[in-house]
């Protein structure tokens, strides 16, 4: 179904995201993570699920970096080896630039194996020395491209600065790109701003738009609000206040998540830009993960209400073909 969506344009998709286990977690606890993650999953109605390759940016800027920095699990093999009984594709995140075109072309090849599906992305800082480039790596993809999909990443706050987010990606649709993941949305107006100039530069160039599928993520306490901040996710000066005078962060932020959900589907829908939205669960608190559930439950309705998504619960055909993507 996800591979069916993309490739046909159809609005209403709905991700999971998660990043894989620390380096050096005893294999019984990483059994012990991916069985709460698959039971926290198991009546979620997503389309896939994305699995994040943690990289480190602590030399991307000279802020000191909120939490330390640890090494994760390849996202690869905590999806095959970890996450296969989740009948839904698997979205695996992989920098391409950090690997040779030979080292690229034998991870595709075990992605394609088991009918996962890449998003690449760039290196982890400016200065960091580039094996293989963004257009190198999609042009290894395009033997797969009859089969496949391939994503990006798209930066709302890269386009308030440089403008030009909407011809970055057209150059990426123009390499086989076919939907953009975003990173993490708390700036309504940045986000309306690269969904407003995509639309006019597809209208103006007679071309079918991609898929945008709009990051979002609850945020539980201060510190987890300035990692946020850290990674480049601008949060406007008055949510956050809102959140730290709040009584409950958690609970605000997920009412400020619904809030803008609502705002960009209505956004999408008057453009016809297919679109949907990908939860992030990053946090290792229980009641972030737990809000993280029900945020993605909450907004799978409020799509369905809206008329934009169907729902697969019970449905034999989409149960099976969620299967292969396993």
């Amino acid at each position: 179904m996800f591979l069916e969506k993309i490739k046909s344009g159809v609005s209403g998709m709905l991700l999971y995201g998660i990043t894989p286990p620390k380096v050096g977690t005893p294999a019984e606890r990483v059994a012990e993570i991916a069985k709460k993650t698959l039971e926290r999953l198991s009546d979620l109605d997503i389309d896939a699920l994305v699995v994040y390759d943690v990289q480190d940016e602590s030399a991307r800027t000279n802020q000191e970096r909120p939490f330390p920095f640890l090494n994760a699990l390849d996202p690869l093999v905590f999806a095959a080896d970890f996450l296969g009984s989740l009948p839904v594709p698997k979205i695996i995140y992989r920098p391409a630039g950090r690997f040779s075109g030979e080292e690229l072309s034998h991870w595709l090849e075990a992605l394609h194996e088991h009918q996962f599906y890449p998003v690449f992305v760039g290196v982890p800082t400016p200065n960091y020395p580039v094996k293989t480039s963004l257009p190198e790596a999609y042009k290894i993809w395009s033997k797969h491209q009859n089969t496949s999909v391939i994503g990006a990443v798209t930066i709302p706050e890269r386009h308030a600065v440089l403008n030009d987010e909407d011809v970055r990606m057209l150059d990426k649709m123009n390499c086989g790109v076919s939907y953009f993941i975003s990173q993490c949305v708390f700036n309504l107006d940045y986000a309306r701003q690269v969904i407003e100039d995509l639309a006019q530069s597809c209208n103006r160039q007679r071309i079918k738009p991609p898929t945008i599928i709009f990051t979002l993520t609850a945020c539980g306490s201060v510190k987890t609000l300035h990692f946020m901040e850290w990674l480049g996710i601008h949060v406007p000066d008055e949510l956050k206040a809102e959140l730290k005078q709040s009584a409950d962060m958690l609970q605000k932020s997920v009412k400020i998540c619904l809030d803008i959900a609502a705002a960009l589907t209505a956004f999408c829908l008057e453009r016809s830009i297919p679109f949907g939205f990908n939860i992030e669960s990053i946090a290792i608190r229980k009641a972030e993960i737990e809000a993280s559930i029900y945020l993605a439950k909450e907004i799978g309705q409020m799509l369905k209400d809206k008329g934009v998504r169907a729902s697969s619960a019970g449905n034999p055909a989409a149960v099976a073909s969620g299967r292969q993507g396993t």
